[in-house]
């Protein structure tokens, strides 16, 4: 179905400025190009980017269709959502893929350019906001948000990420256009400047937080699970080419749904075919995306992330990147409906699997999951020599950490990880007896 408009259209009050591009769907009545925006590094998008192009399920969906025409797809690679947005306004892209505040602004902005979009379908999400993370220096003194008053800190505004950052500063009564200074970069701009020094903090969307961490280059300050808001990913189509080529844009979304089994049932295999494809390691890729990760994947919009998605668009209007937006007329999940079938009401009702924790032993096609931390932590002293990759939930927000890169607490003969300071002394202050430990420290505890 389509969610009905019920608010004011979409105002943009920020000039667009239109790149060049290949030409979209259209053709010479036999060979039809379909052009796809997507990230291959923001891996929260891959079954409808990255790895949906290295299975090739939409080309043979497309040749699947026996319609009479060819057809030939142009897959486009960007950093983030912006340049996906502007040419899908100007016409040259047909279906993109973003993260939940770029949508509403690609939302604003197709509207306001007499060219409307919609949200199809979602890549995948995390309900508490898992996906996006505060992060410093691995040497820095700064263990607190308060610590950041008066310090500089990077994010791409109008993103995810810099969502997470204005609602986490706001809750700890820290004004964000006031006692920070916010300098708006792309992430791999933002990770060198956190890395010379000339920032102080870097909030960024998956899956670069992992990424620093992993490479020793930042540690964790804040979870933007402790936010307990949904964040997602979603694909986002333009409303003419929808109308035109509806069979096209089913097909792709059938393909996606297929690219979503085969991350679930293959996750080692497909953090690997994303890692090949970006460069980025697999052990960060699986970080989010895999058996147990930070994030889920699932093509249905869920109504609770079309609720969070209302709850976004004041952020934006307050930073003058949007007026009023129209969210219930932008969401359409008709097509992906049509494509699913039946399975798309099946969709709608799964939720998020348990976190658990889990290794990715060395020359392993398959990880292992453990009942708990501790015993994670007991297989890993023993075998220390053969572990790729150990993974933990936090034991407040349930966001999977590296277990090298978390913070522990002992309490009693529980050894409990959180992924940011300030979560796991919060912890401490209310659990008598509880204390932070290194991991060396609970390693030898669990054995």
């Amino acid at each position: 179905m389509k969610y009905k408009a019920v608010a004011a259209s979409a105002l943009l009050l920020l000039p667009l400025t239109a790149c060049g591009g290949s030409a979209s769907a259209g053709g010479d009545g036999s060979t039809i190009t379909v052009t796809v925006g997507y990230q291959s590094k923001t891996i929260n998008t891959v079954t409808a980017g990255t790895l949906l192009r290295s299975l090739g399920y939409f080309e043979k969906d497309l040749d699947a269709l026996h319609d009479g025409h060819t057809y030939k797809v142009d897959w486009q690679d960007y950093a983030t959502g912006a340049p996906i947005t502007a040419q899908m306004t100007a016409g040259k892209i047909d279906i993109g893929s973003m993260g939940d505040f770029p949508l509403l602004i690609n939302a604003a902005r197709g509207r306001q350019l007499g060219r409307p979009t919609h949200l199809v379908s979602v890549t995948g999400y995390n309900l508490r906001g898992g996906l996006n993370t505060i992060v410093t220096a691995p040497d820095s003194k700064i263990r607190s948000l308060a610590d950041l008053k008066g310090k500089k800190v990077s994010t791409s505004i109008g993103s995810a990420a810099d969502g997470t950052l204005v609602r986490a500063l706001q809750r700890a009564d820290i004004a964000p256009d006031k006692d920070i200074e916010k300098l708006n970069q792309q992430p791999a701009v933002g990770a060198s400047a956190l890395s010379a020094g000339s920032v102080d903090a870097l909030s960024q969307f998956v899956a670069w937080p992992g990424l620093l961490a992993y490479q020793g280059k930042a540690k964790a300050l804040y979870d933007g699970a402790q936010l307990n808001l949904p964040t997602f990913h979603g694909v986002t189509a333009r409303e003419d080419f929808a109308e035109k080529r509806p069979a096209v844009l089913e097909a792709f979304l059938t393909a996606q749904a297929k690219a979503t089994d085969y991350l679930d049932a293959h996750p080692v295999s497909a953090a690997e075919k994303v890692a090949e494809a970006t460069g980025l390691p697999a052990e960060v890729v699986y970080l989010y995306n895999g058996a147990h990760g930070i994030s889920t994947f699932d093509p249905a919009i869920k109504p609770r992330l079309v609720s969070a998605l209302k709850d976004d668009v004041s952020i934006l209007r307050s930073a003058k990147l949007t007026g009023d937006i129209d969210v219930d007329s932008f969401v359409d999940d008709q097509y992906a409906r049509k494509a699913l079938g039946a399975a798309y009401a099946k969709r709608l009702a799964t939720l998020p699997a348990p976190v658990a924790s889990e290794v990715w032993p060395k020359d392993a096609e398959q990880t292992r999951t453990f009942k708990s931390p501790a015993a994670l932590l007991s297989y890993v002293a023993q075998h220390k020599n053969a572990i790729r990759a150990a993974y933990v939930p936090d034991a407040t927000t349930g966001t999977l950490w590296f277990a090298d890169k978390a913070v522990w607490a002992a309490d009693g003969d529980q050894l409990l990880p959180f992924v940011a300071p300030a979560t796991a002394k919060a912890y401490v202050a209310e659990h008598s007896g509880a204390r932070v430990i290194t991991y060396a420290a609970a390693l030898r505890r669990a054995s």
